[in-house]
């Protein structure tokens, strides 16, 4: 398994442990998908802590699975994940310690607090690879001004955890060995309140902006299946990437 899950006291957890950089593969994303289903729905749960083993949250996706034609399938399994994480009903906390890039910077996104380590590095470097992140480009413009989730997108290059603190993408930084217990203690605070308050005044802080996300990841991604992945630069980015050689862009 590469998902652990746990749930003691109203708080429950979902771990990453796919070492040593927590790449987000297809079984990887099922198997987060099914806590999470398994979860939402607990009577005792209160919290979700979302957390990885390791020094790294998550380097992304797996870039292979990207290429023709596992994209196809990948891309829809992708945003479903994302959405799972961000329609869950009840408050989810994020502890983000090393890397958390590409598709591990997207699978925080849509947490309701970001505990990140002074150390951490957060990023979507997709561009360089001559693709997009769709649920970032859903998501972040939602979070941030929309000049700094252009320049995050556009220039794929990382921010360290202070600057996504003064973006407003992440709610709290703290020294590295003190990220799982400031989650920790953040979702016992949360875990005393009555879990149908809980609930529903989640589901009230989102009643705006949910309709609106959802439809943004699903256009997005479709974006990316329908529109990039026809082009030659896309499939020359993900190639170049796997193959370890510098990618040689389409002249326009």
């Amino acid at each position: 398994m590469t998902t652990e899950t746990t749930l003691k006291d109203g708080v429950g957890e979902v771990v990453l442990n796919n070492p040593p950089l927590n790449i987000l593969t297809r079984d990887v994303m099922r198997e987060l998908r099914e806590a999470l289903a398994n979860l939402r729905d607990e009577g005792s749960l209160r919290v979700l802590i979302l957390k990885a083993a390791g020094k790294h949250f998550s380097a992304g996706a797996d870039v292979a699975e990207h290429l023709p034609p596992h994209y196809e399938a990948m891309i829809p399994e992708f945003i479903e994940t994302i959405g799972a994480v961000d329609s869950f009903p009840l408050p989810v906390i994020a502890a983000v310690r090393g890397r958390c890039l590409g598709g591990g910077f997207e699978l925080i996104q849509p947490a309701d607090f970001v505990i990140a380590s002074d150390q951490a590095l957060l990023g979507q470097p997709e561009i360089m690879l001559g693709v997009l992140p769709p649920a970032a480009c859903a998501i972040l413009p939602q979070l941030c001004p929309p000049s700094v989730a252009a320049e995050i997108v556009l220039t794929g290059d990382t921010i360290d955890a202070q600057q996504a603190l003064q973006h407003g993408l992440v709610w709290k930084v703290v020294a590295d060995s003190e990220v799982e217990a400031t989650a920790a203690e953040l979702a016992h605070r949360l875990a005393r309140h009555s879990g149908a308050a809980l609930r529903n005044a989640k589901r009230a802080l989102r009643e705006v902006t949910a309709p609106a996300r959802a439809h943004a990841l699903h256009r997005a991604g479709r974006i990316y299946i329908d529109d990039l992945m026809q082009t030659r630069d896309a499939v020359e980015g993900l190639t170049a990437f796997t193959e370890k050689r510098e990618a040689q862009w389409q002249h326009q």
